[in-house]
């Protein structure tokens, strides 16, 4: 499934204690999303709700993504069909829901050291969903590394592309779709150079599209080639260049 980039509305609800405008809702806007991220009360279970029902109304986002805490109020508002990213969400410590909706994703670190990633796994039980329904990333619960951050970005494109997602209604277990979701977000790629025959390495933001096209100079001969890089519909990234003129 090659997915179409486009600009989102995004609701961003932040954890506990956490701060408006920090790494995640901050990646998000620089990926070029519109995101209304507001401020959470953190002793107020009630008026935290509250505000993010009140955002939720005032700016129809065309997606929710939940933080630990705010994944808690994302699955407690009253959303109709709009579809949730929730990043290890804390739904056993906060509010009263205790299943999501299909059209959702969670993402969460087996290392979580705040909320255990096995909550998140009976939250898939409890609503009925498939495993790929979570994907494992990241390294502790902040989920603030770049992969985790790419993860993100790519769910929420997945959610609103009007696509349907058929590993999410496949019974597959949450590595088939961590892999997934990780070829999404790789680093490091590697290309052959057409001049030299070198083997370069590149990094790789599939933030940008699942089907790209630049020019680059190859580090080792200078010769520009014109690299391409396109995510399959199994979600393999295929990497491969050609010169962008010919040399001969």
């Amino acid at each position: 499934m090659v997915l179409k980039q486009q600009r989102l509305r995004i609701l961003f609800l932040h954890g506990w204690n956490s701060i408006v405008g920090g790494v995640k809702p901050t990646f998000l806007l620089e990926q070029g999303h519109e995101v209304c991220n507001p401020k959470l009360d953190d002793d107020d279970w009630g008026a935290a709700l509250e505000t993010a029902q009140d955002s939720l109304s005032s700016h129809l986002p065309d997606i929710i993504v939940g933080s630990s805490r705010g994944g808690a109020i994302a699955m407690n508002l009253q959303s109709g069909d709009i579809p949730l990213v929730l990043l290890c969400p804390a739904w056993k410590r906060w509010g009263q829901v205790d299943s999501i909706k299909p059209n959702s994703l969670i993402l969460h670190s087996r290392n979580d050291e705040v909320i255990p990633f096995e909550e998140s796994e009976d939250l898939v039980h409890r609503s009925n969903l498939s495993a790929g329904t979570l994907i494992e990333v990241g390294h502790d619960h902040r989920l603030a590394d770049l992969s985790s951050l790419s993860v993100m970005h790519w769910a929420c494109q997945v959610l609103t592309s009007g696509e349907s997602i058929t590993w999410l209604q496949d019974d597959e277990d949450s590595s088939d779709s961590t892999s997934r979701a990780a070829s999404a977000s790789q680093e490091d790629v590697s290309y052959v150079c057409d001049a030299c025959g070198e083997e370069i390495v590149i990094p790789l933001d599939m933030s940008e599209g699942n089907d790209q096209q630049y020019v680059e100079d190859c580090p080792v001969c200078c010769r520009a080639n014109i690299i391409h890089v396109r995510m399959d519909e199994d979600g393999q990234t295929q990497v491969w260049a050609e010169p962008e003129q010919d040399y001969e």
